[in-house]
């Protein structure tokens, strides 16, 4: 028989494991919150940079290629005329590069370079609208050359604007660095399994030392961008100079996920 002073501590042990119990699980379910709060917040800040890295491509994708083009006609224009038309495009131009160099540091801002889809209310860049941009870039002085092989088919949203933009950026750059008489051609492959974009533009020799780089090499941010677009879809692009003269932009996208 138990002692009259044990019976009264065993009775307790019960009540005393269950408030033990109780603390530990409030303890763990504090810790779990804890945890899932930071998780909340690393979340959403990385939703923030993802938005802000969009918006700083989508800025220089839509902005940047117009203004450049307006930049590229004002010049041209200016040759042919004197006087007040003279001044006039003149200020064009010089404002239009003022306003690319300003979208380049709101670019920095919105999205810091590593060293140093559409927007919600337009409707997606498609390569079904390759028409109206070969237009207009043909309009401020660079002939085009579109090849379309394969079956042409619907493609994911994604992969059809990136598709785009593609060509977009390297006839921008063909503009912008190309010389007199230049001319580009864009070749655009429908594949079972990829789809394939290749951009080549005319220019100096790689030999002769003469010619701009396109805007990768100087820092900027465009092919840089699209490079890291088509990573995304597991695909690949490759841009350099040809050693016969001009440049080439090429790029393999999956039409289906690795």
């Amino acid at each position: 028989m138990l002692p009259a002073w044990l019976v009264p501590l065993l009775a307790a042990v019960p009540c005393t494991w269950a408030l033990w119990e109780r603390r530990r699980r409030r303890a763990e379910l504090g810790a779990r919150t804890w945890l899932l709060e930071r998780e909340r917040e690393g979340a959403a800040r990385r939703a923030v940079d993802e938005e802000r890295a969009r918006v700083a491509r989508d800025l220089h994708d839509i902005v940047s290629h117009s203004v450049s083009v307006m930049v590229v006609q004002a010049g041209a224009a200016r040759h042919g005329v004197d006087g007040e038309a003279e001044d006039a495009l003149l200020a064009v131009e010089r404002t239009g590069r003022e306003a690319m160099t300003e979208l380049r540091h709101l670019l920095g801002v919105l999205a810091p370079a590593p060293d140093g889809d559409g927007e919600a209310f337009t409707p997606q860049p498609s390569l079904a609208h390759l028409g109206t941009l070969v237009d207009r870039i043909a309009f401020a002085g660079l002939p085009v050359d579109v090849r379309v092989t394969g079956e042409p088919c619907p493609l994911p949203a994604g992969i059809d604007a990136t598709g785009y933009r593609i060509v977009q950026e390297a006839l921008t750059n063909a503009l912008k660095h190309g010389t007199p008489g230049a001319t580009a051609e864009v070749t655009v492959s429908y594949g079972r399994r990829n789809l394939r974009l290749e951009v080549l533009n005319t220019g100096p020799s790689v030999l002769t030392g003469t010619g701009q780089a396109p805007t990768e090499s100087r820092g900027g941010r465009g092919l840089s961008g699209l490079r890291e677009r088509v990573a995304v879809y597991g695909g690949d692009l490759d841009a350099r100079r040809r050693l016969g003269g001009g440049y080439r932009v090429r790029a393999r996208i999956p039409l289906e996920r690795p």
